[in-house]
């Protein structure tokens, strides 16, 4: 089994080091850890440092060795999903399985057609959620980089995101609207990719047309319609299986 993640503010070298508060409480009373089993710390921007328990101090103490420490590169293609605000809880939904997949940083976007609106308080705690959402994520599918989740943006600063892309797409289910395949699609070698992906009601023609002028085209997953919540999950994992990062 691989070893479990925990965050620090900064990522400790070589000797001896005490994870404490939240996450040292974490690794003594609810994983229970003991000595010679071993940890890896990150920061969640790439630096990492493995390391061995040495022992549980009380319950939020955990005395480790550190035996190894680096840092992960930047990907050469960043994978970037504006996520258009679903209801409920399915926006912490689709950035935790985001995350899980490998995606570099998620977007939430406030579309024509969203019914949830992000605004005042509702909003900051809305984003709050979803960036703790994903560090717990990215903690439990043992990344060392953990996804920026940035503010809420509007369709004009969507359009500015794409503009700036080196590969541009719109998800859209209509195959008369989409006719090309996300999966045969041409995969630049570096850069960033931006994925769109839009609310239960659909992308506007507005909206559709707005993106298109910053050079981003429709394109299908597949046969079936997917919630919004499960799109971008599906169609990253479409798109780094075609990448040295999975293969």
């Amino acid at each position: 089994m691989t070893a479990p993640v925990f965050v620090v503010d900064t990522v400790p070298g070589a000797g001896a080091y005490v994870l404490d508060g939240a996450e040292g409480r974490h690794a003594v009373s609810v994983k229970r850890l003991r000595p010679d089993e071993e940890v890896t710390l990150t920061d969640g921007a790439g630096n990492w440092a493995h390391a061995v328990v040495v022992a549980a101090e009380g319950k939020d103490r955990l005395s480790v060795r550190v035996t190894a420490a680096g840092s992960e590169p930047e990907p050469a293609l960043r994978v970037t999903v504006v996520q258009a605000l679903p209801k409920g809880d399915r926006g912490e939904v689709a950035v935790e399985t985001m995350t899980e997949t490998g995606v570099d940083a998620i977007v939430p976007w406030q579309a024509a057609r969203c019914i949830t609106q992000w605004k005042g308080e509702r909003g900051a705690k809305s984003l709050a959620k979803w960036r703790g959402t994903a560090r717990e994520a990215g903690k439990q599918s043992r990344r060392v980089r953990f996804p920026e989740v940035r503010d809420a943006l509007s369709t004009k600063q969507v359009a500015a995101l794409l503009a700036g892309a080196d590969l541009a797409v719109v998800l859209h289910e209509d195959r008369d609207a989409a006719s090309a395949a996300l999966a045969a699609v041409e995969l630049p070698a570096a850069g960033e990719i931006v994925l769109v992906v839009g609310p239960e009601g659909g992308v506007s023609p507005e909206e559709l047309a707005t993106f298109a002028e910053a050079g981003a085209r429709p394109h299908r997953l597949g046969p079936s319609v997917l919630r919004t919540s499960t799109a971008g999950t599906v169609a990253a994992a479409v798109l780094l299986s075609r990448t040295p990062r999975w293969t």
